[in-house]
């Protein structure tokens, strides 16, 4: 029996498996130390023919649980991050991610992305020009302010999820870096379980309506975990100067993808029209 017949994929060929495989491998790598795996494992799913767009959002957030679960439980353990910030900002962020997946069945994320990408060039820029950034904790808040601001930004940063969902971990990393002030090794860790609440959130919209492919994605969870398991290693052994780089690297692939698509939506058409 063809291995797309037992996924209830029909066209889906071992070598094509093979190949998601090791895209989700990657994609939990990236999270992990990070975020924005989706980047590479949500693109490598909707390559299989036959497949839906809600199916591919659906197994890709299966598998991104189970590797985000991973990576949270590694930092937790070796990183000690601040849960008293991270819990109450992943519950506001699971809210958020509601939110947001409400707000898409209205709002096309088309009309978001320009946005995004502008607050993408911001971000790298401010990230390049500011070496010292998440280098060392400076907490710029105290007290109550500190966790509204927390909760503010897992608001906002949920319901983009909800919404769009590309590099939503990386959003998490530098908004906790540059507006609350951890280091980035710390902002990671935080963001893990930030991000954890999110994917469980969208995956709690999509169980009902049967859209998840369970096998498929049972299988690309193990990679994302072994994925996230290794990604979260070396980041805490390379520390905040290895995750900048990764993180600017990663930024970089966003703004690509992104502007492609603004281009692809909008600007493309227009020519087209002239």
């Amino acid at each position: 029996m063809e291995i797309g017949a037992v996924l209830g994929l029909e066209q889906l060929t071992w070598g094509m498996l093979i190949l998601i495989v090791i895209a989700a491998f990657g994609a939990g790598w990236i999270d992990a130390v990070v975020g924005g795996g989706g980047l590479l494992q949500l693109p490598a799913l909707l390559l299989i023919p036959g497949i839906s767009p809600v199916q591919a959002l659906a197994t890709n957030k299966l598998a991104s649980v189970f590797g985000t679960a991973t990576s949270a439980t590694t930092y937790y353990r070796r990183a000690k991050p601040d849960i008293r910030t991270a819990i109450p900002m992943a519950l506001i962020a699971l809210v958020g991610s509601f939110g947001g997946a409400a707000a898409a069945i209205v709002l096309p994320a088309e009309a978001f992305k320009p946005i995004i990408v502008i607050a993408l060039l911001a971000v790298a820029l401010f990230t390049v020009f500011k070496p010292q950034l998440g280098a060392a904790t400076r907490l710029r808040f105290s007290g109550h302010k500190h966790h509204i601001a927390a909760g503010a930004a897992g608001l906002v940063i949920g319901f983009y999820d909800g919404l769009i969902g590309p590099g939503t971990g990386t959003f998490l990393v530098i908004t906790l870096v540059s507006l609350l002030g951890y280091d980035f090794l710390q902002a990671s860790a935080k963001a893990k379980i930030v991000n954890l609440a999110t994917n469980a959130g969208a995956l709690l919209l999509f169980i009902p309506h049967g859209a998840v492919l369970w096998l498929l994605g049972g299988i690309l969870a193990a990679a994302n975990v072994a994925g996230s398991y290794l990604g979260s290693r070396m980041a805490i052994t390379g520390g905040a100067k290895f995750i900048r780089i990764v993180f600017l690297i990663v930024v970089i692939a966003l703004i690509g993808k992104l502007g492609f698509d603004v281009w692809n939506e909008n600007v493309s058409p227009l020519l087209a029209a002239l």
